[in-house]
């Protein structure tokens, strides 16, 4: 089974697939060989039943987590895109699994089966704000405690929305709105800056 594994990816997607069957429905993911890689697209119901059978059954054994990440669309009605990666050290194979969830809706946490996933999950929430169910200690894990918002969305403002600063009368850190000095202005090679006050023209 091992070299039959390692020697054809059309038996490789076969043999994912009907392993798949027995736990979900075939409508419900899509299974496709793309550069090098299996990409397995779902519906986010099926994240745990899926996870814990590519880990566990004796064919396949995707039992390294790798990875986990998400993608912001922001003009989407599924604004999120997650993105998990899976490894067979066995059989030297490597999964990407995909599925889209909306804005207000939580993921299932994968702690169970991969312990490892913990500080990528709360990455996650952190930058995305995306959370995950039956998580088992979801804090902040980039950003201060009282971080305003989550950087890697895409409406996240360039500036952010508080800075930190000493106060030199309190005697401690401080968190205040963000003062801009200047408007952002923009920049062309063949023009010096230009700015809201200053003629576009240069002249």
């Amino acid at each position: 089974m091992i070299n039959l594994i390692k020697s054809n990816k059309n038996n490789t997607l076969n043999t994912i697939s009907n392993i798949l069957d027995t736990v979900v429905d075939k409508n419900d993911y899509k299974l496709e060989f793309k550069n090098g890689l299996y990409l397995l697209n779902l519906k986010q119901s099926m994240l745990i039943k899926v996870v814990k059978i590519l880990k566990e059954n004796e064919k396949l054994k995707f039992n390294q987590f790798i990875d986990l990440t998400a993608v912001d669309y922001p003009n989407k009605k599924n604004r999120f895109e997650m993105i998990y990666i899976l490894l067979s050290v066995e059989f030297n194979l490597r999964i990407i699994i995909k599925f889209l969830i909306n804005e207000n809706e939580n993921v299932d946490s994968i702690t169970n089966l991969f312990p490892a996933a913990n500080w990528y999950e709360r990455e996650v929430w952190d930058l995305f704000g995306i959370a995950f169910s039956n998580h088992p200690d979801l804090r902040r894990l980039l950003t201060d405690y009282g971080f305003i918002g989550h950087p890697l969305r895409k409406d996240f403002p360039l500036s952010g929305n508080v800075e930190v600063k000493y106060d030199l009368n309190k005697k401690k850190v401080v968190y205040e709105p963000v003062k801009l000095t200047q408007s952002f202005r923009e920049f062309e090679f063949e023009s010096p800056w230009k700015g809201e006050k200053l003629d576009n023209n240069n002249e």
